[in-house]
């Protein structure tokens, strides 16, 4: 059966892929973490299009969780045509004061799974001649974030891998592309226990993340910023040098993290 597979598809972006691509009659295997979200989604995508769809409840920072669920779509006969690395999070603060442990998982599922994936369908559709990766970065790939240092780290390296892999891979009829969406209407701050995030005009929702993504393939692009407003915002942090953008950026977050400081600290009084 040929199908397309989403990670993080239980909410948010990924969800929106999952709604969008089953009314273009994608078979689906949707992959996360939360069992009874996946479940449901399946069962409503299948009754509401004519195609099927299939869960995998995983934590892909599990010891080879990538290599399980290859396994798992490969036993049961999936040929998986479209890839979509979405599942990912944050964090916000002062690096020093963060949680170690959920700096490296962070770094594990945003740049590792996602690798691991990609190499792993990447070598399949290779043999097949054909076959669509799309990986969700952030327009937080194009600058270096204080105070959210390892998120936009971490996106940088997801954006710097996929536009090589394109290149690399447009002889083979693979087609690659970045997908860089700005601030979203989603769970994605809770979900990365950011109390207060910044207040952003121009906020999209996820579906419209997707159409722009769609749009993109369409068009034969490897890279797009989702958003006019985030367009402009990501051309002006690789035209100005990092040492004016960190600064900038600091001078917003750097009230923001004092004051969570000062509440954690008379929490804990």
């Amino acid at each position: 059966m040929k199908a397309t597979l989403i990670t993080g598809a239980s909410s948010g972006i990924g969800e929106a892929f999952a709604r969008r691509l089953a009314h273009e009659n994608h078979n689906l295997v949707l992959v996360a973490r939360n069992e009874k979200k996946l479940a449901a989604l399946c069962d409503q995508l299948m009754l509401e299009n004519e195609i099927m769809a299939h869960y995998v409840a995983i934590d892909l920072n599990d010891y080879q969780a990538d290599l399980r669920l290859f396994k798992e779509t490969t036993n049961h006969g999936m040929e998986i045509e479209w890839l979509i690395n979405n599942a990912g999070f944050g964090s916000m603060g002062d690096f020093a004061d963060l949680d170690i442990e959920n700096e490296l998982e962070m770094i594990s599922l945003n740049v590792m799974a996602l690798v691991a994936l990609t190499h792993r369908y990447l070598q399949i559709m290779r043999e097949r001649g054909s076959g669509t990766i799309i990986n969700v970065s952030s327009t937080a790939s194009f600058q270096p974030i204080p105070f959210m240092a390892t998120y936009a780290a971490t996106k940088a390296f997801v954006t710097s891998f996929t536009e090589a892999l394109a290149e690399e891979n447009r002889p083979h009829g693979i087609r690659f592309l970045n997908l860089c969406p700005g601030a979203t209407e989603t769970n994605f701050f809770a979900a990365s226990d950011i109390k207060d995030p910044i207040k952003v005009k121009g906020t999209q929702t996820a579906e419209e993340v997707v159409d722009a993504a769609l749009e993109a393939l369409e068009k034969g692009k490897s890279s797009v910023v989702s958003g006019w407003t985030n367009y402009f915002v990501a051309k002006l942090g690789n035209i100005a040098p990092n040492s004016i953008v960190t600064k900038q950026i600091s001078k917003v977050l750097r009230p923001k993290v004092e004051k969570d400081k000062q509440a954690k600290k008379l929490e804990s009084e």
